[in-house]
């Protein structure tokens, strides 16, 4: 008999234990928060913080974002405690860990078996997304002879959950879902009320319905949606929080819940707060003690409540933050060194830039700052520091004491922009990936492995599908991250949306209409009776 358990830590963290094996995954759980000391789990999960907790042989980390790598956590780990990443084009990982003074880290290719403990059976291993524009993985954990999959922020394709379940020979016993977002978009965004709740709702129905399609084809013995939602405890943030109970993109674990129980009723489903324990042999759940008298199920007026005494817990961390970004006077040359900070990025791929094409404009604050507008591409960078004379197509406002460190590396850009401390508008209102991509890699070696991974996809693969009684072929794979439009797409009003990462595509033309991007092949088709009907983009 099985005696593994797995014990949710908060926001995308477990711990697994069994006979011979004690490990980690993803904990977030050092008191100062992550993101420039803007997200925080919720619900508090401090309590967890004893000796007891660093009591393991393995830890493994499946991205860089600190919601996840938990870098004062685990510099306080025991000098032996092994840290396993998945290998990505960027070592920013291994970088990262090596400051915090971790030496025993071990780098794994995807799908190769890590071997836990001494019994010669249990293992890890690690399942990336596979367009590299996004570094981060699922981790499939083999263990006593049942099989759980964490999915971490990973957008794991259909294929590579069926691949896993082959590859742990046995269904998964607990398949952990992200289902809560992790974006500024449209958060930080300037729309009004009603576009803001109308894109919400179409990014958290598309999160939800992505994670149903992989519980459909996984059918785990039970799944536990997780990974947040972050909660803003930091007075300047804290009015994010309304949208946590409600229509945002950051939906907690008890919606989650609901929304599945509906879709798939047949699946064993709950969520687990942070203690919380499942015996993986009966699937039966331990309750931390915790959690008495707490309930997400609460009003309103309860969630404000808890999360006002909860910021008021982490006013010093909070208070911190600040301490350590201090304003930037008018004499630090703050404009200089951005110019020359950011017109360094176009030595690294001009494939970027020339998918880039446009003006960014910063909207810098304080004493230090000004207009400064960034012409990018198609084969260069130029930083113009009186800036606002021509039509900007991105639109940043920032202080200038959050992008002071950027400027000296203090900061990362996706640090910044994750940490929802600035506002921004797009005309047109188009996403840019390759401009994301650009500002959170700046790595060489990242960058060219997303150029050689679009130069080898095959457009010219397509299937079949029947809108409105017309019969259209269309390109098989999305060509934006790669994932399989057969099994990832739905229809809304002739555009046909990946729910991948929500690419819409008209299907008059071919053309992406909400992002830089790559079109998709559509002809016309005579209707077959195997033609598929994509299911509708909303319930």
């Amino acid at each position: 008999m099985s005696s593994a358990t797995v014990t949710a830590l908060g926001h995308a963290g477990l711990r697994i234990d069994s006979p011979g094996v004690r490990l980690l995954a993803d904990p977030w759980v050092s008191p100062s928060g992550a993101f420039l000391g803007s997200w925080f789990p919720f619900p508090d999960n401090s309590h967890l913080l004893t000796p007891e907790l660093s009591d393991v042989d393995t830890v493994v980390v499946s991205h860089e974002h600190l919601d996840h790598l938990d870098l004062a956590f685990l510099a306080g780990l025991p000098a032996d405690v092994t840290i396993v990443v998945p290998r990505y084009p960027s070592t920013i990982i291994q970088r990262r860990l090596r400051e915090a003074g971790r030496r025993r880290v071990v780098v794994l290719d995807p799908w190769v078996r890590h071997p836990l403990g001494d019994s010669g059976r249990d293992w890890l291993t690690v399942i990336p997304e596979q367009c590299p524009m996004s570094h981060d993985a699922a981790v499939l954990i083999y263990v006593d002879g049942r099989a759980v999959m964490h999915t971490n922020d990973a957008r794991v394709s259909l294929a590579q959950v069926r691949r896993a379940v082959a590859e742990a020979g046995r269904p998964m016993d607990l398949m952990g879902v992200q289902m809560s977002g992790a974006s500024w978009h449209p958060v930080c965004y300037e729309y009004d009320r009603e576009e803001l709740d109308r894109i919400s709702t179409l990014k958290r129905v598309g999160k939800f319905k992505a994670v149903t399609r992989l519980l459909r084809a996984a059918q785990p013995r039970m799944a536990v949606p997780y990974a947040g939602p972050p909660c803003f405890l930091d007075p300047e943030l804290f009015e994010h929080n309304g949208r946590l109970h409600g229509p945002g993109i950051f939906p907690d674990q008890a919606e989650a819940l609901r929304w599945l129980r509906e879709r798939l009723p047949a699946q064993t489903a709950d969520y687990l707060l942070p203690g919380d324990r499942v015996v993986l042999e009966d699937l039966s759940i331990v309750r931390d003690a915790h959690w008495r008298g707490f309930s997400l199920d609460g009003s309103t007026e309860d969630r404000r409540h808890y999360l006002e005494a909860y910021s008021a817990r982490r006013r010093q961390h909070v208070g911190k933050i600040w301490d350590d970004n201090p304003e930037p006077g008018a004499d630090s040359r703050l404009a200089e060194r951005f110019k020359q900070h950011f017109e360094s990025l176009a030595t690294l791929s001009e494939y970027f830039l020339a998918r880039i094409g446009l003006v960014l404009r910063f909207e810098v604050l304080g004493p230090a700052g000004g207009t400064w507008d960034a012409h990018i591409g198609p084969h260069t960078i130029e930083v113009d520091l009186d800036g606002g004379d021509v039509s900007a197509n991105y639109h940043i406002t920032v202080d200038a004491r959050w992008l002071e460190g950027v400027v000296t590396g203090r900061t990362r850009w996706e640090e910044l922009l994750l940490s929802l401390r600035f506002s921004a508008r797009r005309e047109p209102d188009h996403y840019n990936d390759y401009l994301v991509g650009l500002l959170k890699h700046a790595d060489l070696a990242a960058l060219r492995a997303v150029e050689a991974f679009e130069a080898a996809r095959d457009p010219q693969e397509t299937f079949s599908i029947e809108v409105e009684g017309t019969g259209l072929q269309v390109s098989r794979y999305c060509p934006h991250a790669g994932e399989d439009l057969a099994e990832t797409g739905v229809i809304d009003g002739g555009v046909l949306r990946c729910l991948g990462h929500n690419f819409e595509f008209d299907l008059a033309t071919g053309a992406c209409v909400n992002a830089r991007c790559d079109p998709i092949e559509v002809h016309p088709h005579a209707a077959r009776a195997d033609a598929q009907v994509p299911e509708p983009a909303c319930p």
